[in-house]
């Protein structure tokens, strides 16, 4: 299994232990409240709500992974999302891990 698919399918895993944040106004509210640990931005989300969920994550220093597609990110939760929050320390740092790893960092 590839690094990407790994990281795809602890996002379903996030989605189970109900780890996970999505729709905009909540997710904007979780960051200004720094309840988020980790962000997935779809690379073919809007350019505006790329923008101003980059923007965001940068200001609120949450990390962030754009590899994903809005496909992939709503096949792995079971939902049409292009935006995803997690809320879980744990996770997110399992997450950075394999994004690090997709990137080939």
């Amino acid at each position: 299994m590839d690094n990407k698919q790994a990281l795809i399918n602890f996002l379903g895993l996030a989605q189970r232990a109900r780890k996970t944040v999505s729709g905009q106004e909540i997710l904007l509210k979780e960051l200004r409240a720094n309840n988020l640990k980790f962000l997935f931005i779809a690379s073919d989300s809007g350019k505006d709500t790329f923008k101003k969920f980059t923007d965001k994550s940068t200001t609120y220093n949450v990390p962030t992974n754009v590899l994903l597609t809005s496909e992939e990110l709503s096949n792995a939760v079971g939902v049409k999302r292009s935006i995803i929050g997690i809320s879980d320390s744990g996770m997110a740092k399992k997450m950075i891990e394999l994004t690090k790893q997709s990137k080939g960092e």
